[in-house]
């Protein structure tokens, strides 16, 4: 699923290559990825993109006051390209669910694309972001929160903190691999209880929060923003996250994995849980 970083990389992609052009014609060819229906995707021909911005995992497309707003869920990409065809796809086959051509139909542009069965890409057309559900539940940007405001948001809390920080609603931006990560890097258990952290944990965890993400973004500058390699990249980056099997980078010992019915996750036990393996759930076994 793309996060923070590498929606914040299609952001700065297509402000250097949408902005200051005008949309030709937007195209759906997955009738369930459109979530809103007035106004009408036809409104956006003839307005010029005159921004792009981020809300958590959204991607918001300014086009002359109207916002094209696009969660990419667990499956969805945005693939850019300088040339398409010209004529409309036909909806309802293959991964394509919507493409945006710019200039002139056959233009400059990007598809939205979603693999597998399970068809959660959300397309928006509306006047205000805020307008988006999903957008006016997000809490504080993962990555501008203070170390204060993120002890505010912990305290009291009774969750467990790697679900607590992937919740949208409580901190935007981070999904589960890269909360992965940054349990990893501040040496917390994914299971520790969000509310009994203490102050010197808060900090550990806020300076790995920083520090992930601010890695991870660094590694989509200079050109490295281009949408066909962030997903490389992303990889490539990873201590932790779907590496079960391999060796920690940080001790050496084997990366364990818990799984869940649609989900995984991955630790390292010496770093995290003080030797101690996670119950994998398809065992049915619990271990604290």
């Amino acid at each position: 699923m793309p996060e923070l970083p590498e929606v914040q990389a299609l952001v700065d992609h297509l402000g250097e290559h949408a902005v200051g052009h005008r949309v030709a014609r937007a195209d759906p060819a997955g009738m369930s990825a459109l979530k809103t229906f007035q106004p009408a995707l036809s409104e956006l021909a003839g307005r010029e993109v005159v921004g792009v911005a981020r809300h958590g995992k959204f991607l918001d497309l300014n086009c002359d006051g109207l916002h094209l707003v696009i969660h990419l869920s667990r499956a969805g990409w945005l693939r850019w390209h300088e040339s398409a065809s010209a004529a409309s796809p036909k909806p309802g086959r293959g991964p394509l669910a919507l493409r945006l051509h710019l200039d002139s139909p056959g233009g400059p542009g990007f598809d939205l694309t979603e693999v597998g069965s399970q068809k959660r890409l959300a397309v928006y057309l509306v006047a205000d972001p805020a307008e988006v559900p999903g957008i006016a539940r997000l809490g504080p940007d993962a990555f501008s929160v203070s170390c204060a405001e993120l002890a505010g948001l912990l305290a009291g809390r009774t969750e467990r903190i790697k679900n607590l920080i992937t919740d949208q609603s409580v901190l935007a931006g981070i999904g589960n691999a890269y909360s992965d990560e940054i349990l990893h890097a501040a040496r917390l258990s994914p299971y520790a209880v969000a509310g009994r952290m203490g102050e010197a944990e808060v900090a550990v965890l806020h300076e790995a929060l920083r520090s992930v993400l601010v890695d991870a973004m660094a590694r989509y500058t200079g050109g490295n923003n281009n949408p066909a390699r962030l997903k490389g990249e992303k990889r490539s980056g990873m201590r932790v996250h779907a590496r079960t099997g391999l060796p920690c980078p940080s001790c050496g010992d084997l990366i364990r994995e818990v799984s869940f019915t649609d989900r995984s996750f991955q630790y390292c036990p010496t770093c995290q849980t003080g030797g101690k393996p996670l119950a994998d759930r398809r065992l049915s076994r619990l271990v604290r």
